[in-house]
């Protein structure tokens, strides 16, 4: 029941924040807070260790009498608010992937052709970048490897295309690796939805990057990777915090060098890959460099705890034919036998590679 509360506890603080309440008004609906008042009690006490302020109470009034008046002063409005301007963000703004790119100042009028062409030559700053930060990326391959090692796991953590990407890396480790999910997982602000539809808002919830982290138990001798190509997503930077005060590594990758440096971050790897073709579409280059950056941190840390033998997959999970195939083909190279042989190997053992692989005894 006290996992619960502080569950509970901790939704209702990110809700607060998201709205931005300073003194937040929490009323208690539904049969358990009205009949239990240790409940009560309990749910204030954790409640008021993130929301000191916060003024909670048994609501006056049952659900069903909140849905009533909302369904009737919906019904009656008659006047629609008119959205304000967004206040600048100078942080955001001076950013350099929020930047126009004068090379693509005539993207609307090229041919197919044309527009290929700048594409394909624009992606020599990806390269460029990675290059400048080759020396962060190694102290990130040994920092993870590390980790690994010793029964650390590793998250990525980010929004939108950062976020999207973060999760694709961290699916491609078991059946590439062999590894168990847990190793390196992926968390996306909003979730499992935002991995296929924009959910606005979620990257602007810090308290929501806190409480992801929260919820996945993240312990001394995880390690956190922030993804934000601006350097700045709030969400991002409240899982960061959220990890440093849980005893954690920390790694905050962005492709803006001018971000600011985050206080506490072990290894923050700023990619300058440039104001993109389309301004502010970072799924184009700082997608790509960001994809890459991890590729690099996930396969370097692999390497380092003796998941690859030479540079062959030996933990590969051969789950169809064509991973059967290549499981076939590393074990008659390692094993130096025939194809045939290899595949009698592995039906032998289950289809694992390393002891088929094993020097027959």
């Amino acid at each position: 029941a006290r996992a619960g509360l502080q569950k509970l506890a901790q939704y209702t603080a990110a809700v607060a924040d998201r709205v931005g309440l300073q003194r937040a008004e929490v009323r208690l609906l539904g049969g358990l807070f009205r009949c239990c008042a240790i409940y009560q009690a309990a749910f204030r006490a954790e409640l008021k260790k993130m929301l000191a302020d916060a003024d909670v109470a048994l609501a006056e009034s049952t659900p069903e009498f909140g849905a009533a008046w909302l369904a009737l002063r919906d019904e009656h409005r008659t006047a629609v608010a008119q959205p304000t301007a967004a206040a600048a963000e100078p942080e955001l703004a001076s950013a350099e992937t929020e930047q126009t790119n004068p090379r693509s100042a005539r993207l609307d009028q090229l041919s197919a052709r044309e527009l290929v062409e700048l594409f394909v030559e624009e992606e020599q700053f990806v390269q460029r970048a990675l290059r400048e930060c080759i020396g962060e990326l190694a102290a990130a391959v040994e920092l993870v490897g590390d980790a690994l090692r010793r029964g650390g796991r590793l998250f990525y953590v980010g929004a939108g295309t950062s976020g999207r990407l973060g999760v694709l890396d961290a699916s491609e480790i078991p059946p590439t690796f062999g590894a168990p999910p847990i190793l390196v997982q992926g968390i996306i602000a909003g979730g499992v939805t935002a991995l296929h539809r924009s959910v606005e808002g979620a990257e602007d919830e810090p308290a929501a990057g806190a409480l992801a982290i929260d919820e996945r138990h993240v312990r001394n001798g995880d390690i956190v990777c922030g993804i934000t190509a601006s350097g700045r997503a709030p969400f991002v930077l409240g899982a960061l915090e959220a990890a440093k005060r849980r005893d954690a590594h920390t790694i905050l990758l962005t492709c803006n060098p001018a971000s600011a440096r985050r206080a506490g971050v072990e290894i923050q790897i700023d990619l300058p890959t440039g104001p993109e073709l389309l301004a502010g579409s970072t799924r184009l280059k700082a997608g790509t460099a960001t994809k890459v950056a991890l590729n690099i941190i996930s396969t370097g840390a692999m390497v380092r705890v003796g998941r690859v033998r030479g540079n062959l997959m030996v933990d590969l999970a051969a789950t169809n034919a064509k991973l059967r195939d290549r499981a076939a083909r590393v074990v008659a190279e390692l094993a130096q036998c025939s194809y045939e042989e290899a595949v009698a190997r592995l039906s032998a053992n289950g289809w694992n590679i390393r002891a088929a692989a094993s020097p027959a005894r």
